[in-house]
């Protein structure tokens, strides 16, 4: 028998380990004892044949046995590992708390066989030094009965050698078939003692003193069924790379798309063009994130560079081009800028992926391969599951205003929305059923089937121009200080030290004074921490004539930054404000909205506010659905994001330090879509490739301009209603011309046309005037909403 062992030795645990097949035994016995059933002929044989081994029954802890047992334990677990599913099913025998895996099935051991020499049977990412305490809180758990929720999800990073990658495997475990027994030596565990040690996760000590090792006994096996991630991973992997947006963006998303193309020396670049409009002509332009791999100079002639068919594909029809056997390109292009330049880095396959940024730039997303048809029209189409989330992270990845997003992966579904929760309740009394007439029963997915969406936002304006102007502020303020400091130091004592230092200063200020880069701010506040505090201190302590100006000086300072930060607190203090206040009133509006029918919500904060809805008679399991909900909700949504203005107005107004003005949109989005709970990431996600056409808008759209022009499509003082469908645009008038003889907007309606976004094109919008001199405050109650929906759609 094939035994999969892990090279990390737990020398000391709380239990004992005695692997037994009793609950095997005892299932056996009952079907011999059942004349009915159809395994009574074959349990009764069985048993006779293993009941001359008692050790398999009461149990061993001489791992050595599984050998010498092989052939008997292979016949007591073949009612566990049918044959008809042993090259289908990843799946072996355990012992968890020894990290020791047998009975692997066939496909499991031809995974092993071809893992390689080198390979080390071990969980991803998790800290051995933490087993004691995990074994002891599993003792808690399944023998005092105590609901301490310590599950998640393990990995396996196991290589595939003969296509030189690496695969990801979640693993399940089962220890139905396994008991704990307290010994003589364990102390009986009063509820104190658990509520001490639920207290001090990290205190190995008190662990072992109310728990201590070999006290208890693990008794019988477990079941372990790994399933084969690796597709998700990567789609997964590439969507927190979009999330991270750090330094190292780029070269994860290189690793990602290796293995999405199984190509191992797949490499990735990126370079960044600036289209002239006077002559049509596309050059390289130098930024931090440039870093092709198809070209030496810093910058070139489109024209002069590519042939024309590539420079026809791919800037001005935006296709996704490939070659894939250079030297056969070699025969059309006349050797031209481009095959020298792929051909001396001995690329001989090659995709383009061009990716419009905005009116000025486009991106050509480039992945290479050494070896001919590695990269082809065929895998190019594979780009075409993850293009959407791919142009958010490549624009994330050059848009320089970093702003951190963090990814929440909860471990259970607390923060499912109430809206939803009878659907996983129903899945998980389902999987229950299911699961005690079949060990190998999984969660169903969590689908929600023709659900309309709806989008809006409510965000600070330029608010990234906003920030970089309080850092210049605070900055600006900082440096004429100390430069007045100085100069009256100076006068004082002439040291020449101290002109040098006058002369930094100033140069310094005069970098920033029309504008500042990331970089500068952290430039700075070195200069300051090791140049000047020092001075300054030293000063402080042994010259009289200045010490009452330092300390002045250092009254201006945050204690805790040590810089001036007056302006960015302003700042901080008005998004900070904004984004509760948004969040309390929606949140608070929500709750009254889910009264007329139950819908999916969730919201985000930005620099002011982003959020979903779905809605749909998928969504409800008590109200019977009809579209005039539909409606109705389109009509609350109106009525929100004028009040969600007026909170930001008024925000505004109650901060005297800083100004900032909001601009609002809403995407309308007519066509039903399904929506999937994504088990690895907690959250729901549009399912499938087609709509994610629908989430690139939303990532896209609040940046775009108007067709033909260089004005935005967010303006102050008006709603944005984004709309694809003349329809749409018919419903939305009527929306527009109830409510504004409701107050809530001005008579000021523009019918506009949105230029091209990458791959989407046909978008329309209809801007409004917001009116926030409404005199009657009350919002509509849901029964006029609901009477107004119907006269409207009449």
């Amino acid at each position: 028998m094939y035994i999969l062992k892990s090279p990390v030795v737990n020398k000391e645990l709380p239990i004992k380990v005695h692997v037994s097949f009793d609950s095997i035994f005892e299932y056996l016995e009952n079907q011999a004892n059942n004349s009915e059933s159809i395994f009574h002929e074959s349990a009764i044989k069985l048993l006779k044949e293993v009941n001359q081994y008692p050790e398999l029954k009461e149990g061993f802890t001489d791992l050595s046995l599984l050998k010498t047992y092989k052939h008997q334990i292979k016949r007591l677990l073949s009612v566990l590992f049918p044959d008809l599913l042993q090259s289908n099913e990843i799946k072996a025998a355990s012992i968890p708390f020894d990290m020791t895996a047998f009975m692997l099935s066939k496909r499991f051991r031809s995974i092993i066989d071809n893992a390689g020499d080198d390979f080390k049977y071990e969980i991803r990412n998790f800290d051995t030094k933490n087993m004691y305490i995990l074994t002891c809180v599993y003792i808690l758990s399944f023998y005092y009965n105590e609901k301490i929720d310590f599950k998640r999800p393990f990995f396996y990073d196991i290589p595939d050698v003969k296509n030189n990658t690496i695969k990801s495997y979640r693993a399940l475990y089962n220890a139905d078939f396994a008991k704990i027994i307290k010994t003589d030596n364990a102390p009986e565990l009063t509820k104190d003692d658990i509520k001490l040690l639920l207290r001090n996760f990290d205190n190995i000590d008190i662990w072992k003193e109310k728990i201590p090792p070999s006290s208890y006994i693990f008794k019988g096996f477990g079941i372990m069924n790994l399933f084969d991630v690796t597709q998700d991973e990567t789609i997964s992997n590439i969507k927190n790379t979009v999330i991270k947006r750090d330094l190292n963006t780029l070269v994860n998303l290189e690793k990602n798309l290796q293995d999405l193309f199984n190509v191992p020396d797949l490499k990735m670049g990126i370079s960044i063009y600036n289209k002239n409009e006077g002559n049509r002509s596309v050059n390289f332009i130098k930024t931090k994130i440039d870093h092709s791999i198809i070209a030496n100079e810093n910058c070139c002639d489109v024209k002069d560079y590519f042939c024309h068919n590539i420079k026809n594909r791919v800037f001005n029809d935006y296709l996704i081009t490939s070659i894939a056997d250079v030297e056969e390109y070699k025969k059309n292009s006349n050797e031209d800028h481009f095959y020298k330049s792929i051909n001396s880095k001995n690329i001989q396959s090659i995709i383009l992926v061009p990716i419009l940024l905005d009116n000025d730039y486009i991106a050509v997303l480039e992945l290479a391969s050494p070896k001919s048809y590695a990269l082809n029209s065929v895998n190019a189409n594979k780009l075409k599951d993850i293009l959407p989330v791919l142009n958010i992270s490549l624009q994330k990845a050059i848009d320089e205003r970093q702003n951190l997003l963090e990814s929440v992966i909860q471990e259970n579904y607390t923060t499912i929305h109430s809206s939803v929760k009878w659907k996983f309740y129903n899945a998980a009394d389902e999987y229950l059923l299911n699961n005690s007439q079949n060990n190998s029963t999984k969660l169903k997915n969590i689908t929600f089937k023709k659900v309309y969406p709806l989008y809006g936002q409510c965000d600070v304006k330029d608010s990234s121009a906003a920030r970089n102007k309080a850092i210049q502020d605070d900055l600006t303020s900082q440096l004429k200080d100390t430069i007045s400091l100085f100069e009256k130091i100076h006068q004082e004592e002439k040291l020449l030290v101290y002109d040098e230092i006058i002369y930094r200063l100033r140069k310094t200020l005069k970098s920033i004074k029309n504008g500042i880069k990331t970089s500068d701010e952290l430039l700075i506040t070195d200069f300051f921490k090791n140049d000047i505090y020092p001075v300054l201190n030293h000063l402080k302590e042994h010259h009289a004539f200045i010490k009452n100006d330092i300390i002045d000086y250092e009254s201006k300072i945050d204690h805790t930054l040590k810089i001036v930060y007056k302006k960015r607190k302003a700042y901080e203090d008005f998004i900070s404000s904004l984004n509760s206040s948004l969040a309390k009133h929606l949140d608070h509006a929500q709750k009254e909205a889910q009264e007329f029918y139950p819908h999916y919500y969730e919201r985000f904060k930005t620099d002011g506010l982003d959020y979903n809805m779905y809605i749909g008679e998928s969504i409800s399991n008590t109200k019977e659905f009809h579209p005039i909900y539909i409606k109705n909700i389109k009509l609350w949504q109106l009525i929100q994001q004028c009040e969600l203005e007026k909170i930001a107005k008024q925000i505004d107004s109650n901060h005297k330090d800083i100004s900032l003005q909001v601009t609002s949109l809403i995407l309308v989005h007519s066509q039903h879509l399904d929506i999937k709970f994504r088990m690895d990431e907690k959250k729901f996600d549009v399912d499938g490739a087609y709509n994610m056409r629908y989430e690139i808008i939303k990532k896209r759209i609040d940046k775009s301009y108007l067709k033909g022009t260089k004005e935005r499509l967010t303006q102050t003082g008006k709603l944005a209603i984004v709309y694809t469908h003349e329809h749409d645009l018919e419903e939305y008038l009527k929306y527009i011309e109830y409510l504004t003889k409701q107050d809530y907007f001005t008579k000021d309606i523009e019918l506009v046309d949105i230029e091209d976004l990458q791959g989407v094109s046909g978008l329309k919008a209809i801007r409004v005037g917001i009116n926030y001199n409404r005199i009657n405050n009350d919002l509509l109650s849901f029964e006029k909403l609901l009477k107004a929906t119907e006269l409207i759609t009449r």
